[in-house]
């Protein structure tokens, strides 16, 4: 005798080996014994063998008309072995109930369980929504289908194009659009993102980065609401200088500026002014979250997204001609010592005389012009607005060397300045935001030149002075902190005024860039309560000791400005990618700066912003001076292979090896390039969570 019973959801045959009251012992197939309970056996028959039942049933089942069995199906409660008997026959046979029981059983939109082998026909009106669903989704599937047939081809189809970034970026996994092409590349077993290149779904490689960025970084867009600009209050008191800013032509928020008073008295006054754009914007108000939201301008090349509105950068930024609203540090020096006197901050509107370009004066501004009076050097058109400040720039190029000497001693050795700063300038469609098919140029600017002595050197001094400043006063603050300059030590940020051993100085905050990062914003208030109140800022300022939002704050900002600096440094090699082959460059001269076995041999090009990862460098050693053979650029991982064709100083002489900053220790060579980490995943199994339609 043989038995046909339903165990958690599957139907099994076997040989009745024993029967109990309520249970029975049936062999399957297989040889497996298993204890059956008598209410789960739903048939008992002597022939076919159990295997060849199941077969047959199935094969009945198939030829089921489910519509007409339920139109032949009760009102109430029924047995599969009643509505057999109606639809097939009153002798139904074993094979006929059997294959309405695998049927009625597959078909749980006409008919519902009621128990074992039991069931009750769905009501009208659900059974033809239920039928509306199965049809949808037959007629999805043949859609991605179609869809994935047409990727395999070669061709994207316009709804998988147009969802391009969010499938490979932000999927819904149960998107029609995205399983199409996990299908195409099951089928074409080819990596979704080759596949979709080769389909032609990535048009542009420069939109395949930027749109990728914005989708992890502005998913509703770069765009900012319409939000009233706030005045600065009415009673700030004019300075009494002649200010000036030093910044490149590209630069449209203007942060800071100088002026130089007493020169020639025995004691000069330096003034670092800061734009004050936290003087009007209220913690907690619509701009204060839109810059929180933000936390920094994002910068790329030829571009930029703004932290806060134009319209607000433009009513602080510290332009030429007008007064602007400033946080004034003063530093009085001795003038033949050089000793500080005096500092002291104040709030107040700064007369700005001049915007300097240092991309337009460098020729000029010279460590051997600044040593002559102007009327010595030999340059053509020098405009007058440097004339008239040119003992003043000497007087600070002096300054300068002297507190940048003070901060070696504390370092303990001379900062490096052995590579250039490269520039990026696109040239093509005139286009507000480049689209990728712009000509790039790229020029070189050494480090360390004396207008960018000048700025920096007066920018530490007011990230220092006023971190101090907030500690003494008892008011937390955002600073940077470096424990020491050993390998590994890196620069973190806290709440708490310690050593940064990179600057040399016993406190930095990030306070000088107020209209660009929300770091400086945010010490931008805690300094004005110290300018106002005094010993009672603590009292007074936004943020209080322990406050859990400077740590959310910190938290966020470096994660943010973590991916806007990556994000940065991936365009610029992406347009360094464009250079070489918008200038047909297939040879470069550089120096390796990596070559263990584990991390692979990474050349650092000599006169472009390009690490190269290469092969054929073994033995030669860190600091070798190689041409190298470039491979094909590949504009989507920002990568490019080289090979070394050759030495190009002398293996035995270490003098003629390339200088290497300490960024270049192999830690800090790091090449933007490499696979893309995307969210299509071809192996993941269908889940309930995660249905096949």
């Amino acid at each position: 005798m043989y038995a046909l019973f339903e165990d958690a959801g599957k139907f099994f045959a076997g040989r009745i080996l024993s029967e109990a009251d309520a249970s029975s012992q049936i062999e399957l197939d297989s040889g497996k014994r298993v204890k059956v309970k008598a209410a789960n056996i739903l048939l008992k028959f002597d022939k076919p063998s159990p295997s060849e039942l199941l077969t047959q049933a199935q094969a009945q089942a198939a030829e089921v008309e489910l519509d007409l069995a339920w139109e032949f199906a009760p009102e109430a409660e029924f047995g599969f072995a009643e509505i057999a008997k109606d639809y097939f026959s009153a002798n139904a046979s074993l094979i006929e109930q059997a294959g309405m029981l695998v049927a009625l059983f597959g078909a749980p939109h006409y008919f519902r369980r009621a128990g074992k082998g039991r069931f009750k026909k769905a009501p009208a009106e659900i059974l033809q929504q239920a039928l509306a669903a199965i049809e949808k989704k037959k007629q999805l599937q043949a859609q991605m289908d179609a869809w994935a047939a047409e990727l395999v081809s070669g061709q994207c189809p316009q709804p998988i194009r147009e969802q391009l970034y969010k499938i490979l970026f932000r999927p819904d996994k149960n998107a029609p659009e995205y399983k199409a092409v996990v299908e195409a590349s099951r089928q074409a077993q080819t990596a979704p993102l080759q596949l979709l290149q080769q389909a032609g779904a990535i048009a542009s490689a420069y939109q395949f980065h930027w749109q990728r960025f914005l989708l992890d970084n502005f998913p509703k867009g770069t765009g900012f609401p319409a939000l009233p600009v706030p005045q600065p209050p009415e009673d700030l008191p004019l300075a009494s200088v002649q200010a000036y800013s030093i910044d490149d032509s590209q630069t449209t928020e203007i942060d800071d500026a100088l002026s130089v008073t007493g020169l020639g008295s025995g004691q000069v006054t330096l003034g670092i002014h800061i734009a004050a754009p936290g003087l009007a914007i209220a913690p907690g108000s619509d701009l204060d979250k839109l810059g929180r939201q933000r936390l920094s301008t994002v910068y790329m090349p030829g571009y930029k997204i703004t932290m806060l509105p134009d319209e607000v950068v433009q009513a602080y930024t510290l332009d030429a001609g007008r007064a602007n609203p400033a946080v004034s540090l003063y530093v009085t020096y001795d003038e033949a010592s050089l000793d500080v006197l005096e500092k002291t901050t104040r709030l107040e509107r700064v007369p700005v005389a001049h915007n300097f370009r240092h991309d337009q004066l460098d020729h000029i501004v010279t460590e051997e012009h600044l040593a002559q009076d102007i009327s010595q050097v030999q340059v053509e058109n020098i405009p007058q607005s440097l004339k008239d400040v040119w003992n003043e720039l000497s007087f600070l190029h002096k300054l300068a060397q002297h507190l940048k000497h003070q901060r070696e001693v504390v370092r303990g050795k001379p900062e490096n300045f052995s590579r250039p700063d490269y520039s990026f300038r696109l040239q093509g469609n005139g286009k507000n935001e480049p689209d990728g098919s712009e000509t790039v140029h790229i020029s070189t600017r050494k480090r360390g030149s004396p207008l960018d002595l000048i700025v920096a050197e007066a920018a530490i001094v007011a990230n220092s002075s006023w971190g101090q400043m907030l500690a003494d006063f008892g008011v937390p603050g955002i600073y940077r902190s470096q424990a020491s300059m050993a390998p590994g030590v890196k620069v973190r940020m806290s709440t708490k005024a310690q050593p940064h051993a990179g600057m040399g100085v016993k406190c930095y905050t990030w306070a000088t860039s107020p209209l660009r990062r929300y770091v400086d914003l945010v010490n931008q208030w805690q300094v004005i309560a110290c300018a106002r109140h005094g010993a009672t800022a603590a009292l007074a300022a936004p943020f209080k000791p322990k406050d859990a939002d400077l740590f959310s704050i910190i938290s966020n900002f470096e994660a943010t400005y973590g991916a806007y600096n990556s994000y940065q440094a991936g365009m610029e090699r992406f347009w360094t990618l464009k250079y070489l082959e918008q200038n047909g460059i297939t040879e470069i001269d550089g120096a390796l700066i990596r070559d263990d076995a584990a991390g692979g041999a990474l050349v650092r090009a000599d006169s472009l912003p390009l690490v190269v990862n290469v092969l054929g460098a073994q033995g030669m050693g860190r600091g070798a001076r190689v041409r190298v053979k470039l491979g094909q650029v590949d504009l989507i991982s920002l990568d490019i292979h080289g090979t070394v064709v050759a030495r190009l100083d002398d293996p035995q002489d270490p003098s003629d090896d390339a200088p290497l900053d300490a960024e270049d220790d192999g830690d800090g060579a790091e090449v933007t390039a490499g696979p893309i980490a995307i969210a299509v995943d071809v192996n993941e199994a269908d889940s309930p969570d995660n249905p096949t339609p």
